[in-house]
């Protein structure tokens, strides 16, 4: 295992809804590391989705501190973190956000142009499988082709994290088995730190390491001696 990339240490995270307070994270600690695929497994209002947005930098701890290398993110200011998300992290999400009036290649450029070190946005297509589908819209192309354009849109700009929430979410099975076998080549080829949030417990088998979440807080984390192919899956 290499050097943590991220060292979380008593995240906590809290929303005032009105005159409530809403403890969406209670004293997280966790570190990752690059080559790893994580999932974070729970139900619906565990904090993966905060815990994931303060990983990426889209949002802020109350307390404690996220380390990403020598960065101290929880004390970062709003354009450190723009410039974290813009040089080292990919988003996929379970809505694609994709552009309609642009093609799956100029949806893509869209983050190649603007990215420190990207790889040409037709090599990331390729890489997802679709260098067949450049020119076509998001409404010429399947569910589970637009979530593969957004996989390529986020991987284009070659970053060291991809994040990913609940990216099968919208998805058929089949589709969905497609989608997971693009992020798990992904991980593999680049050795990118990924991420994924699921409420799914059978997307873990697939995990090097799964980390259970409930009430903001984790309640299990180990490790998969051997991942299975998302079409091995016990769904």
């Amino acid at each position: 295992m290499e050097a943590p990339v991220f060292r979380a240490r008593g995240l906590t995270k809290v929303y005032r809804v009105g005159q409530v307070e809403v403890h969406a994270l209670r004293g997280v600690d966790m570190e990752l590391s690059f080559g790893e695929f994580v999932v974070l497994l729970g139900p619906s209002g565990s904090g993966k989705s905060t815990l994931l947005n303060i990983l990426g930098g889209l949002d802020v701890p109350t307390s404690g501190t996220i380390e990403y290398l020598d960065h101290d993110l929880s004390q970062a200011t709003e354009g450190e973190l723009v410039q974290f998300r813009r040089d080292h992290v990919g988003f996929v999400f379970q809505f694609y956000n994709l552009i309609p009036s642009l093609t799956a290649l100029e949806n893509v450029r869209l983050i190649t142009d603007i990215a420190a070190k990207p790889i040409p946005a037709e090599r990331a297509l390729q890489q997802v499988g679709l260098a067949d589908r450049l020119h076509h819209f998001p409404s010429q192309l399947s569910g589970g082709e637009q979530q593969r354009v957004a996989i390529a849109r986020a991987i284009a700009k070659q970053p060291d994290i991809l994040l990913c929430d609940e990216p099968t979410g919208a998805l058929d099975l089949q589709t969905g088995i497609t989608v997971l076998e693009t992020l798990q080549s992904v991980n593999r080829q680049l050795g990118t730190l990924t991420v994924v949030i699921t409420h799914n417990a059978s997307i873990a088998q697939m995990a090097t390491r799964v980390i259970s979440m409930r009430d903001g807080r984790i309640v299990d984390c180990h490790r998969n001696d051997q991942p299975v192919a998302p079409t091995q899956l016990n769904w």
